[in-house]
């Protein structure tokens, strides 16, 4: 019988590690909400951090040895992020968010003409290391693709860095029936909603859909926190309205 690879007893274990990531996501956005009008984000992240290795009981050392440890096993530490970020989005609508600004789309079926045509995963996790610093994605059209279909593809973002520069781009690229390509791209440094916006293309239904999240590597493995937390993935069609025909006056 297969078991479950442990890790080992000198490195936070994954639930503890989970709990710590957690806290570490809220008081980041504590210390930058607070420090915002007085420029002191960056030392409040500092302190905020502190603050969370004190409560869980954990040294910087050995935040530094288990982080690198997760860095180099990404698969665990993807696993670990997607509960992470279903606990942030449980939070939100707790604490009074509506599913809308959780997830402005979050209720579209596939009937209409606004749908949310989005076939991959909803979320997940990047961290500057190759190959876990890429989501690429392909989708094939299906029957309620039609010619004049404009789309949106949005992203929503979170960077939990300690330090150092946030570089990444989103790109996606639409394959239409005369295989005609029109791609477009978009850079993404700071944590929130991105979009990208694919106008129609006339006479001409998508074929196929192909693109991908980039998050800029990093040369070598360092002990400084960075994760990109990607969620609420959408593909928005929208379905031009056909226009009626004016009836000649009697």
């Amino acid at each position: 019988m297969a078991c479950k690879p442990t890790v080992p007893s000198g490195y936070i274990q994954p639930d503890d590690m989970e709990d710590l990531l957690y806290d570490y996501h809220i008081a980041q956005t504590m210390a930058i909400e607070n420090g915002r009008d007085d420029g002191k984000e960056d030392y409040n992240q500092t302190l905020y951090f502190a603050a969370v290795l004190e409560k869980h009981g954990v040294t910087k050392a050995k935040f530094d040895s288990s982080l690198t440890y997760y860095y180099v096993r990404a698969d665990r530490f993807n696993d670990m992020y997607q509960h992470i970020a279903k606990r942030l989005s449980d939070d939100a609508l707790a604490l009074g968010a509506s599913e809308g600004e959780v997830n402005h789309y979050s209720k579209l079926t596939s009937n209409g003409d606004t749908t949310d045509v989005w076939m991959g995963k909803l979320s997940t996790m990047l961290i500057p290391y190759a190959p876990y610093n890429k989501m690429d994605f392909v989708q094939q059209a299906d029957t309620s693709y039609r010619k004049g279909d404009s789309f949106m593809f949005i992203v929503n973002t979170d960077f939990i860095y300690q330090s150092g520069s946030r570089v990444a781009e989103a790109c996606i690229a639409m394959r239409y029936d005369n295989d005609t390509i029109v791609s477009k791209a978009v850079s993404v440094s700071s944590s929130g909603i991105s979009q990208i916006r694919i106008p129609e293309v006339a006479n001409h239904k998508v074929k196929e859909i192909r693109g991908y999240i980039y998050l800029a590597p990093e040369r070598e493995v360092t002990t400084t926190l960075k994760l990109m937390a990607i969620k609420s993935i959408q593909l928005i069609k929208f379905r031009k309205k056909e226009e009626k025909e004016e009836k000649p006056k009697q």
